[in-house]
């Protein structure tokens, strides 16, 4: 473990190697993990047991049950760790409490947020790759580690949950390139993209029959609002994992150029997802509040009753829409 802060941005042959020459691995990933979160974490474990290391994934919050298909068979290893790489996690401060203790002694994270704030001793940072799969596949193929369907399964849910099942605007050749290599393991990817993308639980709906109803709209329509909060998480028993994919909701009316999702995590604590079309950077406005993440998809925390923050979110959304001031 290596606690010097010096940042070494390296290549994928690099990395390759790096992971080839060391061993006993905590493998590190983002709060609330998401399916390139575990796509990645699991991918990159059974890589290198694969190549006979020691590898552990380690999250501050539990493993999804959504993604469960992706550790089946998964035991933990005794081991004690000498090497820390941390996969699709841009900043510290989505370590959380858990892996704290772990960051400032990152060896190596992989990555694709050009928010990555470059806490690690060598990063590898591809901002073009529409996931973190997607950077691995590059660096399992140049270091000629072994690819089974598990691991398939790892790299293409990844892929596919970051890319909104081959929707959005980071989808790129290279990214069907690799998807269609995967493919070719036998992985059952239409029976993943249902269980991912279409089926829900009776509270999931609920929560978006409840969230569509109450959606408001600023900036001349161009901006629509959505609020999760803890009553509505109560009422429902809506699980944290299903959580995911809500932030999608405002992007679907028709003029939107900029989607917000707000989820209350305690009193006082909103979590904000921001969305974008062709216009508008929401990595920037996001890296205001305090956040960061991509071109067309970012999020922050911010503090303040629900409106307070809604006022806050929406005075650095106007000026990018063309606004001076946000009205109702």
């Amino acid at each position: 473990m290596n606690s010097d802060k010096k940042v070494e941005s390296i290549t994928v042959l690099e990395a390759a190697n790096f992971l080839l020459k060391n061993d006993n691995f905590y493998i590190l990933t983002h709060v609330n993990p998401d399916g390139d979160a575990m796509g990645s974490g699991f991918g990159l474990c059974r890589a290198l047991r694969a190549v006979g290391k020691k590898a552990n994934v380690l999250c501050s919050d539990p493993f999804p049950k959504r993604y469960s298909y992706l550790y089946n068979g998964y035991e933990p290893q005794k081991f004690v760790p000498q090497t820390i790489v941390s996969v699709d996690l841009a900043d510290t401060n989505l370590f959380g409490k858990a892996l704290s203790v772990y960051a400032d002694f990152v060896d190596l994270a992989i990555d694709h947020h050009i928010s990555n704030t470059g806490y690690a001793a060598k990063t590898l940072l591809n901002g073009k790759a529409a996931a973190a799969c997607e950077v691995l596949f590059e660096v399992f193929t140049e270091g000629k580690f072994p690819i089974d369907l598990q691991t398939a399964e790892c790299l293409y849910t990844g892929i596919s949950t970051d890319t909104g099942c081959f929707r959005f605007e980071n989808t790129t050749p290279r990214c069907h390139e690799i998807v269609a290599k995967l493919m070719g393991y036998g992985i059952p990817y239409a029976k993943i993209n249902r269980e991912l993308f279409e089926i829900k639980s009776r509270a999931r709906l609920t929560v978006e029959q409840h969230v569509i109803n109450s959606m408001e709209m600023y900036l001349d329509d161009k901006c629509a609002v959505i609020a999760v909060t803890s009553d509505m998480i109560a009422e429902t028993g809506l699980a944290p994992e299903e959580f995911e994919g809500l932030a999608s909701i405002p992007m679907q009316v028709e003029g939107v150029e900029v989607g917000v999702t707000i989820k209350e995590k305690e009193p006082g604590k909103f979590k904000v997802s921001m969305r974008s079309a062709e216009s508008v950077n929401v990595s920037e406005l996001c890296a205001k509040l305090g956040g960061g993440g991509h071109i067309r998809a970012a999020g922050c925390t911010v503090e303040g009753n629900l409106s307070q923050v809604k006022l806050k979110i929406l005075s650095v959304i106007a000026p990018a829409l063309g606004f001076d001031l946000w009205l109702s």
